[in-house]
Formats: C-alpha cells, sequence, structure tokens
C-alpha cells in the first residue's frame, strides 16, 4: 500500500488527481487532503505518508516551503511538486532541493504512471537491498552509454527518466554519483569537447557547429563554450 496526500489549493485539481491515481492498477490509498500549505504540514506529521503530492502556490506555506518543511514532520515522506508552465523554473528549484519529481498540469495519467511506478521499484529496491545494487549498475551504466550516443541530439534528464522508469531526482542522484558530475554538465563537457574538434575545420562557421553539437541558440553556445574552456568559440578558433 503507498498512502498519498494531495495539497493544493484547487479543489478541481485534487479531485482528478484523486481519481487519476484511482485509475492506476496500484495499490494506492489517499490519505488526505488539503488546500493550504499549514494545513498539509500538520496533516502530513500525523499521517506519515509515503508521497506528498503538493502545489507550488498556496496560501500558508507555498509548495516549496513545504518541501523544505517536511524533512521535520515527516524524513521518509517523498514530495512530488504539480505546477503550471509558468512555475516551471521552480519545479526545477524544488528538484534541486530534493524533490522526489515534478508533474506539470494538466497533470497526464502516464506521467503520473510512471512517478508512481518509479517509487514502487525503488520501494521495493530498499526492501530487497544489495542484490538490486547490480541492477541500478548496469542501468546507469546504459543511461551513460545513451548519453554518449546521443549527447549531440535533444536529450533530458526527464526523458531519460521516462525511459528508465526513474525519477528525476534519482536519475540525477545516480549519474552525478556515477560521473562525479551533474547532468548537465556532463553533457555541455561532451558537447564542447566535439565543438573544439570542429573548430578546427574553418569550413564550418561557429554558429554551424553550434546547431551540429546540439546548440541551436548560438549565444548560449558561446555562453556555455566560455564557462568551459575560459574563452570565446572564436578565440578559441583563433588560439588554435
Amino acid at each position: 500500500m503507498i498512502n498519498v496526500y494531495i495539497a493544493d489549493d484547487e479543489v478541481w485539481i485534487t479531485l482528478g488527481l484523486k481519481k487519476l491515481l484511482e485509475k492506476l492498477d496500484m495499490d494506492i490509498f489517499v490519505v488526505g487532503t488539503a488546500n493550504n500549505g499549514l494545513t498539509a504540514k500538520e496533516e502530513i506529521g500525523q499521517f506519515k505518508p509515503d508521497v506528498v503530492f503538493t502545489d507550488i502556490r498556496m496560501p500558508g506555506l507555498s509548495g516549496l516551503e513545504l518541501l523544505q518543511e517536511i524533512p521535520e514532520v515527516s524524513p521518509d515522506t517523498k514530495v512530488v511538486i504539480i505546477s503550471g508552465y509558468a512555475e516551471f523554473s521552480y519545479a526545477k528549484e524544488a528538484v534541486q532541493h530534493h524533490a522526489y519529481d515534478y508533474l506539470l498540469k494538466p497533470i497526464k495519467e502516464e506521467d503520473l504512471a510512471r512517478v508512481m511506478s518509479s517509487f514502487a521499484s525503488e520501494g521495493k529496491g530498499e526492501e530487497e537491498g544489495g542484490a538490486e545494487a547490480p541492477e541500478f549498475d548496469r542501468m546507469i551504466d546504459n543511461v551513460v552509454t545513451e548519453i554518449r550516443d546521443h549527447y549531440m541530439e535533444d536529450i533530458s534528464l526527464t526523458s531519460l527518466a521516462a525511459k528508465y522508469n526513474l525519477s528525476m531526482a534519482r536519475l540525477s542522484e545516480m549519474i552525478k554519483e556515477h560521473l562525479k558530475v551533474n547532468f548537465s554538465d556532463y553533457i555541455a563537457s561532451l558537447r564542447i569537447q566535439r565543438a573544439k574538434e570542429l573548430l578546427r575545420d574553418e569550413s564550418l562557421s561557429i554558429q554551424e557547429i553550434a546547431e551540429i553539437v546540439g546548440y541551436n541558440d548560438y549565444f548560449y553556445f558561446t555562453k556555455v563554450f566560455k564557462k568551459v574552456e575560459g574563452i570565446s568559440p572564436s578565440k578559441y578558433r583563433k588560439s588554435i
């Protein structure tokens, strides 16, 4: 049984999420709901749910504030942030603050199923202990291989997490533990290394090179290149 708590000040979101959870072929029980962060914090401390779904904007305590306070009242509870497109940057910040995952409104059944399946499988792995370690080792090896093979394409942590049935937070931790660098920095290092090789070819413009290695925005490519190498692509080209 996975006990779930929902905190959202929009009643229709709460009801819709409950219906989606009921449709999943999983043993899930909604232990409570709240329309403000203060009530949510109090009841989460009482019920100790396995998973909390919380909106970012709520009266009392915001979702981000609730995220940071839940460990004090229920340390083992995982938090999934739900937000609109306009709050996407906040959702990314939430993952950095150890949110388990985030879902964009309107919540799609397949996205919810991915998150709950990920939680269930990770919980099973914790129960079985060391027996799961080889499986995770193989998984992260496959992930890294896929990144190396497709780093010049539109590859994202979100798509990889969905493919391997993991939460973004868990996959991000695995990559950082394995590579000693986070996902975005690893992608950047691979792309810039390839760009350095291509800059030796005078027939290619810097704009073309940016697009080849996966950056459609020339200025963003220049910014990343300078961050990694300390100089701009044009200056690097002149230096060689």
